[in-house]
């Protein structure tokens, strides 16, 4: 017997507005314990921040441990920065060794779940003892200071000691998540020029194998500088090693010296190359360096998730992201934190995996993109309700904006109405976060990142330069630097210049559009230039375009965002046919196996609409305005008078209500 949902009344659709939009206190009991515990104490802390930056932030680095003391807090010559000058610092030092030397020994700081179900906890002196074997592993194998080393892994411990073991003897890491396919690997080894690669035959997604071997193995057919793979053995699935060059981690590992001392690095020593989309076809390599990008993610790890010693805290993101490099290694650790570490998908076997773990492992403080908490809606709530969530204190977002309802589901099914929630809004290239409530202090009202971090001065400005009064979109921009502000575009600093500080002379630009209510929150609106974010991935409509077009049948395609209920952003693609060449099922799904194939599986288009022609000026410009307003309202409300061809907006309108 089936029963049709009522129609909400007035009152329950008014009620329920205004539950979305309430403003929510943190409670007087976390308030008390948190570090910043008032309004009162953020705003204190926040103007000495900005009026005398180099005084909070060069106390702030003074928290960590450094091999030669800095001299100097920031030179500063625009878009040039160099943080902590004439100072040296071992980053693998400040997140392993001092721990495991002092009174966290025998804290765990990596409880991992694999997704079949096996788990490992790891200390702080079994993780030092481990990153200090596979530094000198690399070492043996003729890496040194300054040499890129590609890294393609899973979701498993040997990720971060891999990223800690080239920290600590100074290689620059390029870590590739593990979704992108061989292209992607290709084109981050040519651009860095990477020598070693670290892999492992396989990770586990959604009861399956994922093979990594092979999409490295494919990929190094056209690149022939690298020296040596290592190869974890996680999954058991047969990949060929080629001799001398493809080791097995656990045979380098047997036989390797867990003594090593860490050598001392400049502050500005490259840390990481992470590439991310960009609005044009070749991805962007983000480099960071040392001193200032631990003092970032050690600062916001301490203030924004409130970390304690006893704290279990789990961020779900992956390492293939700048959220993994941040939050899961080097902020958490730094801190001496202990976290949890998941292989697989949220919903192996089921949706309640993620809650049975928090129940299990007692995790308190818990970090996942809004992607993640719309599909948990959507499973429905009596998933959560089968576990015990009691020990979560604090709740974070990240990703992109968190939308009211979401936010709403999160903090009342989720945190029992209880754990604050910090919504962070932060990029790639900022390194850290940079605008988020401050748990213990900030008021949170769904949908909004708030205020900035400290440090921080955010504005949001006009296309003249002007600051933007209440309620009215702007530019977001920052107008002062930070320490883990990226420092350029891998072997490009043209196009570093030309991306970030060319709209505004001085100031860095973020790319994404924002307002500031008149309490001065900051409310995200999104990215303003071709750049998609599908379920928190960064993904260029170039780099699509461009894979499609490499396609035999393809003569031209377009791609834009539509809105999507659980990706936020869904990936449409608009292509034109070479003659001879028919539009099909067939072929459509030929086209988004390519795409997977050439970028990943995370690119794929979700619609593909076949069309004679595309909207263009009579300059052969391609408007993706035009096709942006098709697919998110249906028709056009701009100007079309610049079109070459106007009936081509006729036809696609047509193949839109197909």
């Amino acid at each position: 017997m089936s029963s049709a949902k009522s129609k909400p009344t007035k009152k329950q659709t008014s009620d329920h507005s205004a539950a979305l939009s309430a403003t929510y206190k943190p409670s007087a009991e976390f308030s008390k314990k948190a570090r910043i515990g008032s309004m009162a104490a953020y705003e204190k802390l926040y103007k000495s921040s900005i009026e005398k930056p180099e005084k909070f932030w060069g106390s702030e680095a003074k928290e960590l441990h450094w091999q030669k003391p800095f001299s100097k807090v920031l030179e500063w010559k625009c878009p040039d920065a160099k943080w902590f000058t004439g100072g040296k610092i071992n980053v693998a030092e400040n997140c392993v060794d001092r721990h495991a030397k002092g009174p966290r020994a025998n804290k765990a700081a990596i409880i991992f779940e694999g997704e079949p179900g096996d788990t490992r906890t790891i200390t702080y002196a079994q993780l030092h003892r481990e990153v200090c074997q596979f530094a000198n592993v690399l070492l043996k194998r003729g890496v040194k200071a300054k040499d890129r080393v590609l890294i393609y892994m899973p979701m498993i411990p040997e990720a971060a000691v891999a990223m800690l073991a080239c920290a600590r003897i100074g290689a620059v890491h390029n870590v590739v998540f593990g979704g992108f396919a061989s292209e992607a690997i290709l084109d981050r080894l040519e651009d860095s020029g990477a020598t070693a690669i670290i892999t492992a035959d396989g990770g586990w997604r959604r009861g399956k194998i994922i093979p990594l071997k092979p999409a490295v193995d494919e990929a190094l057919k056209k690149y022939s500088k690298v020296k040596n793979i290592f190869v974890v053995n996680r999954t058991g699935n047969e990949v060929s090693m080629k001799a001398k060059r493809d080791l097995w981690w656990h045979e380098e590992m047997a036989s390797a010296s867990a003594k090593h001392e860490p050598k001392g690095f400049d502050s500005e020593h490259p840390l990481f190359i992470l590439y991310t989309s960009g609005s044009t076809g070749k991805p962007k390599g983000i480099l960071h360096t040392s001193g200032g990008y631990l003092t970032g993610t050690y600062s916001t790890c301490k203030y924004i998730f409130d970390m304690r010693d006893e704290d279990v805290y789990w961020c779900t993101a992956d390492v293939g992201w700048i959220t993994g490099h941040s939050y899961i290694v080097y902020g958490p650790l730094a801190n001496g934190a202990t976290q949890v570490m998941y292989e697989g998908a949220p919903n192996q076997p089921d949706f309640g995996r993620f809650w049975k773990m928090i129940e299990q492992h007692r995790v308190s403080i818990f970090y996942t993109a809004p992607t993640a908490i719309r599909a948990f809606i959507k499973a429905g709530d009596e998933f959560p309700e089968k576990y015990d969530l009691s020990s979560l204190r604090l709740l974070g977002s990240v990703g992109e904006p968190i939308n009211p309802e979401a936010w709403h589901w999160y903090h009342e099914k989720i945190g029992g109405g209880r754990c604050p929630i910090v919504d962070t809004w932060w990029q790639t290239e900022t390194g850290a976060i940079l605008i988020s409530p401050i748990p213990g202090a900030t008021s949170c009202i769904p949908g909004t990142a708030t205020r900035p971090f400290f440090g921080i001065d955010a504005a949001i400005l006009d296309d003249a330069g002007n600051e933007c009064p209440p309620n009215v979109d702007g530019r977001l921009v920052i107008r002062k630097p930070w320490p883990s502000m990226t420092r350029t575009i891998y072997g490009d600093k043209a196009r570093f210049k030309k991306t970030y500080f060319s709209d505004y002379p001085g100031l860095y630009t973020a790319g994404d559009g924002a307002r500031r209510d008149k309490k001065g929150n900051f409310w995200i609106i999104g990215r303003l230039d071709d750049v998609l974010n599908v379920s928190g991935h960064r993904l260029g409509t170039a780099e699509i375009e461009s894979a499609l077009v490499a396609h035999p049948a393809v003569a031209e395609a377009a791609v834009v965002g539509r809105p999507h209920d659980l990706k936020g952003q869904a990936v449409a693609a608009f292509v034109t046919l070479k003659i001879g060449y028919e539009a099909s099922a067939q072929l459509e799904n030929e086209l988004r196996n390519h795409v997977g194939h050439v970028i990943g599986a995370i690119a794929k288009p979700d619609d593909i609409y076949f069309t004679p022609g595309l909207p263009k000026t009579r300059s052969g410009k391609i408007i993706r305005r035009l096709l942006k307003e098709l697919v998110t309202i249906g028709t056009i409300s701009g100007n079309i008078t610049t079109l070459d061809d106007i009936t081509v907006i006729d036809h696609l309108k047509i193949l839109l209500k197909k």
